[in-house]
C-alpha cells in the first residue's frame, strides 16, 4: 500500500453553496423545519470555527487516528499490466481503500466534525454579564 501525500486544502478555495445550500441550481436543504433551527445554528458555528488552525489540527487528528485518513492508496499492479500497451506505456491504477474507514467515510467524518465544533464553541463561548 502506498500513503496519500499530505495535502492541505485551501477551505476558502472549496465551492460553497448559497444561503438555500445550492451549488447553482442543485442542492438545497431538504430538511423538515422543526430542524432547520438546529441545522442554522450549526451552519453559523462551522463558519466561526472552519478557520480556526486548532479547529483544523485537532480534526485532522481525529480523522488520521480514528478514521484512517487520509485513505491509503493501493497500486493495482495486475489491473496495471492488464491495460498496458504492447510496448510498456499504459495507466498506472491506483485504488483509494475507502473501504478500510470505519463504518464507511462521510458519515465518521461528520460526526467526528460536530463533535470538535461543539467542543471549540465551548471553549470560546463568550460569557455576557447582565
Amino acid at each position: 500500500m502506498v500513503s496519500t501525500p499530505d495535502v492541505n486544502f485551501e477551505t476558502s478555495s472549496i465551492a460553497r453553496p448559497d444561503h438555500l445550500g445550492r451549488f447553482g441550481k442543485f442542492g438545497g436543504k431538504y430538511v423538515p423545519e422543526t430542524l432547520m433551527p438546529a441545522l442554522s445554528e450549526l451552519e453559523t458555528a462551522y463558519e466561526q470555527c472552519r478557520n480556526d488552525p486548532s479547529f483544523q489540527a485537532e480534526l485532522q487528528d481525529l480523522l488520521r487516528d480514528y478514521v484512517g485518513r487520509p485513505s491509503p492508496l493501493y497500486f493495482a499492479e495486475r489491473l496495471t499490466q492488464y491495460y498496458a500497451k504492447s510496448d510498456g506505456t499504459g495507466p498506472q491504477i491506483y485504488l483509494k481503500r475507502e473501504d478500510l474507514n470505519h463504518t464507511g467515510s462521510h458519515k465518521i467524518n461528520n460526526a467526528l466534525a460536530q463533535i470538535v465544533d461543539r467542543d471549540w464553541r465551548e471553549q470560546n463561548a463568550v460569557v455576557l454579564n447582565p
